[in-house]
């Protein structure tokens, strides 16, 4: 399903944006989480737990699966494929696995922000740091892959590249 070249730029600008977007926000909910688990202060930390559940529900997770549908669609409408190359496997890999991490997650930042907000102390409440950290990294990583593109085929995108450089024979 090859895309014309304007409908490829579009597709192309939009996973762009949602995946930078994601990124961001992800940093920004770093800075929560670490506000969160380092505060001494209960009203900050509620207000820091609220803004996590806030930035999760209504930015990131929005930003992560448009990322991940719009990717799908820009690999299949490009030459680069969705299995031609290791390097997009491994992208598309990783950022499925940070989404449905995310989508978990998610409730547990919700279940955080009620807690908070009842809480006498809640600065006594678990950090979801792990997470945070592991998702800024995933995501660096994926980011990475999409700028350095490393080399490697796999099977089928060889199979495919030598399939297309083959001269057709002509009917006489």
């Amino acid at each position: 399903m090859a895309l014309s070249p304007g409908l490829r730029k579009g597709v192309l600008t939009v996973h762009v944006v949602t995946s930078v977007g994601w990124l961001g926000a992800v940093v920004s909910y770093l800075a929560l989480d670490v506000t969160a688990a380092t505060s001494t202060d209960p009203e900050t930390v509620r207000v820091a737990y609220s803004a996590m559940a806030l930035l999760t529900a209504d930015v990131i997770v929005p930003l992560a699966v448009t990322s991940v549908v719009v990717g799908i669609v820009n690999a299949l409408g490009t030459s680069w494929g969705l299995v031609r190359h290791y390097w997009v496997i491994v992208k598309l890999l990783l950022t499925v696995f940070a989404t449905v991490v995310l989508l978990v997650e998610s409730r547990t930042v919700a279940q955080l922000s009620r807690s908070a907000a009842d809480s006498p102390t809640p600065g006594e409440l678990p950090s979801t740091l792990p997470h945070s950290v592991g998702g800024v990294a995933v995501l660096l990583t994926v980011t990475m892959l999409s700028v350095y593109k490393p080399k490697g085929l796999t099977r089928y995108g060889w199979r495919k590249q030598q399939r297309c450089d083959r001269p057709q024979a002509t009917r006489g």
